[in-house]
C-alpha cells in the first residue's frame, strides 16, 4: 500500500502536479463558496471562457499570456454588471451574452493572428506538464487570493447575503463585485492548466455544494469544500497516473462523485438519510 502511494511521488512531474492539484483544490472552493450563495455558479463558467481573448492578444504580443487572461476577464465582469445596471436584460442572459461573444471574439482572434496556442491545452487542461514555475506562481496566486478573502471576510459575507442592506450602510458594492470577480478570474488562471477552461466550472462548484448539504456557515462551508477539493485532485491525480487516463476529468468525476455520496448520505439533507429521519420522527410522535 505505502509502495503504492509513493511510487508516483518519484516523478517530479507527479510531485509539481500534486502540488497544484493541492493549491487548486483549496481555492476553487474557497472562491466557488460565494458563487453558490449568490446563485452564481454559471458565473465561472462565463469567466473561464471570457479570459480566450485576453490569451490571443497576450500570446501575439509577446507578453505574459495571464496578464491577458486576467484583463478580459475583468473586462468581461464589466460587461456583465454594466448589461445588467444599465438595461432591462436579465443577469442569466446578461452571462449568456458575454459568455458566447468572447468566447467567439477569441477563436476569431486565433485565427486571425495565426496563433499556435495550445487550446487542447486551454480546453482541458495538462497537469502533468506543470513545472516548479507554475508550482510557486500557483502558490502565489492562492495566498494572496485567500489573505485578500480573509481581509474582507465580513464586508464579502455581508454583500453575498444582503446586497441592498450592504448597500444602504455604505459598502462599495461595485468594488465588491469586481473584486470578487478579480478573484474568480485568478481562480481560473491558476486553474486552467490542471483542469482547463471547460471543466473548472465543476471544481468551482462541486466541492463547495457538497459542503453546503453538509453545514450551515459560510466559513464551515470553505473548509469542508477545500478539504474535498483537496481530495478530488490528489485522488483524481492517482487515478490518472494508475489507470493512464487525463487526469482533468479524472479529478471532476472524483469531485462529482463526492457530490453524489453527499446528496444522498448527508445526515441533515441527504436524500437517503433524509427519509430515515423522517420515518423515525413520525414513529416517536406515534
Amino acid at each position: 500500500m505505502l509502495d503504492w502511494l509513493l511510487e508516483p511521488l518519484s516523478s517530479e512531474f507527479m510531485r509539481n502536479a500534486l502540488s497544484v492539484g493541492m493549491l487548486i483544490g483549496i481555492l476553487c472552493p474557497v472562491i466557488g463558496t460565494y458563487l453558490i450563495v449568490q446563485r452564481m455558479s454559471l458565473l465561472g463558467d462565463v469567466m473561464a471562457h471570457s479570459v480566450l481573448p485576453g490569451l490571443a492578444i497576450a500570446f501575439f504580443l509577446r507578453i505574459n499570456i495571464l496578464i491577458g487572461a486576467f484583463v478580459s476577464g475583468i473586462v468581461s465582469a464589466f460587461v456583465i454588471a454594466w448589461i445588467r445596471s444599465q438595461t432591462r436584460i436579465k443577469v442569466d442572459a446578461a452571462m449568456a451574452i458575454v459568455f458566447s461573444s468572447f468566447f467567439a471574439l477569441g477563436i476569431l482572434l486565433i485565427t486571425l493572428l495565426r496563433n499556435k496556442l495550445d487550446l487542447d491545452g486551454f480546453l482541458f487542461g495538462d497537469i502533468l506538464g506543470v513545472t516548479q514555475q507554475d508550482v510557486v506562481r500557483t502558490a502565489l496566486i492562492t495566498i494572496t487570493v485567500l489573505l485578500l478573502v480573509r481581509l474582507f471576510y465580513k464586508e464579502l459575507l455581508f454583500y453575498t447575503f444582503d446586497r441592498l442592506g450592504a448597500q444602504a450602510i455604505g459598502l462599495p458594492v461595485e468594488r465588491l463585485y469586481l473584486g470578487l470577480m478579480a478573484a474568480v478570474t485568478l481562480t481560473i488562471i491558476a486553474s486552467m492548466q490542471t483542469v482547463g477552461v471547460v471543466l473548472v466550472v465543476a471544481m468551482l462548484v462541486c466541492p463547495g455544494t457538497a459542503a453546503y448539504l453538509l453545514v450551515k456557515d459560510l466559513h464551515h462551508m470553505m473548509g469542508v469544500g477545500a478539504l474535498m477539493g483537496v481530495l478530488a485532485n490528489v485522488g483524481g491525480m492517482y487515478a490518472s497516473y494508475y489507470l493512464n487516463v487525463p487526469s482533468g476529468p479524472c479529478i471532476v468525476l472524483l469531485s462529482f462523485g463526492l457530490l453524489v455520496l453527499t446528496l444522498l448520505f448527508s445526515p441533515s439533507q441527504g436524500l437517503l438519510t433524509r427519509d430515515r429521519d423522517r420515518n423515525q420522527r413520525s414513529e416517536q410522535k406515534h
